[in-house]
């Protein structure tokens, strides 16, 4: 997974999570890729500076396909835009009628992809390694965060 900082034709800056560069380009091409603030498809990529995430130093290795993550432009204490604080809420509420299976996320959620069980929303739990395994066999999650009430 990685986390690209966008601008869009109207100057709203805001983050996209992709599954690799190849599929945000794919996306791009296809004009799926759109503003979350005034739904502009007119979208570029940011300057940003890639990091990896693994046990070894930078240096060790060149970054595996996949790996490399982009940081993100906005400073933490920022205010979320409009647009994304309204998405955040949406996201929160549609995880609140999803069926919770827990740390069995990604068991079900292959089940449910290669059509062994009933097709439901679910939400539940699952590693890094493990969403990224369920992205490369084409099975969409998303991360929605907690509820405010959860963070306190």
């Amino acid at each position: 997974m990685i986390v690209l900082d966008l601008h869009c034709s109207n100057a709203h800056r805001f983050e996209g999570w992709f599954g690799s560069a190849a599929a945000f380009e794919a996306q791009l091409a296809d004009r799926l890729v759109n503003c979350p603030i005034c739904g502009a498809t007119e979208v570029r990529r940011l300057p940003s500076a890639p990091y990896v995430q693994t046990g070894q130093s930078a240096s060790a290795r060149p970054p595996a396909a996949g790996e490399v993550q982009a940081a993100s432009a906005v400073p933490p204490s920022a205010p979320a835009p409009e647009g994304l604080a309204r998405l955040m809420t949406q996201l929160r509420s549609l995880a609140r009628v999803a069926e919770n299976v827990g740390e069995r996320l990604p068991e079900e959620a292959r089940r449910i992809h290669y059509g062994e069980t009933e097709a439901r929303d679910i939400r539940g739990s699952a590693s890094a390694d493990e969403v990224e395994s369920l992205l490369e066999e084409g099975i969409l999650v998303l991360p929605v965060p907690p509820a405010e009430e959860d963070l306190h």
